[in-house]
């Protein structure tokens, strides 16, 4: 049974840092492009980044210069450092792999977790 298991999440103030992580397990998705979507509260899920099988990356606009996405692969684990933080970034963030290993917008992911809370405070 493939499960992605986000944690990290918690209550942060704003300005400050969080990194999530997400481990695999199940199966391996080194070849695999991964990525994280969140969902704020009353909003529709959103696309935050992507990391293709070969590191490259994506990132919405609204998280670019503040948000890295990096993998390894030894430990079938996918991160989402998470800096300079912001109340609008209040969201369940939610870890996700395609079973290709690229990933473009508006690709549907494969796989997802079951989210991990992240609660900015003003």
């Amino acid at each position: 049974q493939v499960q992605l298991v986000e944690s990290g999440g918690g209550l942060v103030q704003a300005g400050g840092s969080l990194r999530l992580s997400c481990v695999a397990s199940g199966r391996t998705f080194t070849r695999n492009a991964m990525g994280w979507f969140r969902q704020g509260p009353g909003k529709e899920r959103e696309f935050v980044a992507a990391i293709s099988w070969n590191s490259g990356t994506t990132y919405a606009d609204s998280v670019k210069g503040r948000f890295t996405i990096s993998r390894d692969n030894a430990k079938d684990t996918v991160y989402l450092q998470m800096s300079s933080l912001k109340p609008e970034d209040t969201a369940v963030y939610y870890c996700a792999a395609r079973t290709t290993p690229y990933y473009r917008p508006g690709d549907v992911m494969n796989y997802w977790g079951e989210g991990t809370l992240v609660t900015v405070s003003s």
